[in-house]
């Protein structure tokens, strides 16, 4: 099993919706898991049938329970923030995208600058000679960083608005429709078995937003004047 299989399974599962659960008590319906198990259930499928076993072997020995763990890891926390990002927003509901965005930033900030520069054999003076070094490289950095800023706006808005399983459903969809679009440009004709992920996938996107219009829907009938 590959980090993208990881990605699928582990993301939407532990990360997003059972962290949610157990650390504030956020409750999903069961349409909201059934159409993420669709979702990542395709994606993971495919992904698995993409990676060929000896590739997965290759890449899992000798370190796969390492691996393992520090995909759990990075996943676990992941899933913590972002259950966290809809406790804030549900609390204080004033809270604006560029609070939490600035707050992310401040302090990840703050943590890079001690690991890279005040943590022993820090790399950040390395880093730093290297751009004197090499002004290119600094220059792709600088436009690097400012592509994912520009990007992160949209980002905390969709966790703003919308919450982190709409955001985590974004990423997922792009992940998978770019890998879907590459293969077919490619000259790498799919599978009936992945064409069958594809239209899993498809299909709890599709009643993720039949189920977001029937709320609508009802939202308002209550509206309208009696």
């Amino acid at each position: 099993m590959d980090i993208s299989v990881m990605d699928g399974i582990w993301f939407w599962f532990v990360a997003v919706m059972l962290m949610g659960s157990l650390v504030y008590g956020i409750r999903y319906t069961l349409p909201e898991y059934l159409f993420t198990f669709l979702v990542a259930g395709g994606v993971s499928t495919f992904a698995l049938m993409k990676t060929s076993s000896k590739t997965i072997n290759k890449l899992a020995h000798p370190n796969a329970p390492l691996g393992y763990g520090l995909c759990f890891l990075n996943l676990a926390f992941d899933g913590f923030t972002n259950a966290t990002q809809d406790s804030l927003k549900a609390r204080y509901p004033k809270t604006s995208a560029w609070d939490i965005m600035l707050g992310m930033n401040l302090w990840g900030t703050i943590y890079n600058l001690i690991y890279m520069f005040g943590w022993p054999h820090g790399i950040g003076y390395e880093a730093i000679e290297f751009c004197k070094q090499h002004p290119e490289a600094a220059w792709d950095i600088f436009l690097y960083c400012l592509c994912g800023a520009v990007g992160q706006n949209f980002i905390f808005l969709t966790i703003s608005r919308f919450g982190s399983l709409a955001n985590t459903t974004i990423t997922t969809t792009r992940k998978f429709v770019s890998i879907v679009v590459s293969s077919v440009l490619s000259g790498n004709p799919l599978s009936a078995k992945q064409w069958g992920c594809v239209v899993m996938v498809f299909s709890g996107l599709s009643y993720q937003i039949y189920l977001k219009w029937r709320k609508l829907r009802k939202l308002q009938k209550k509206r309208k004047p009696l």
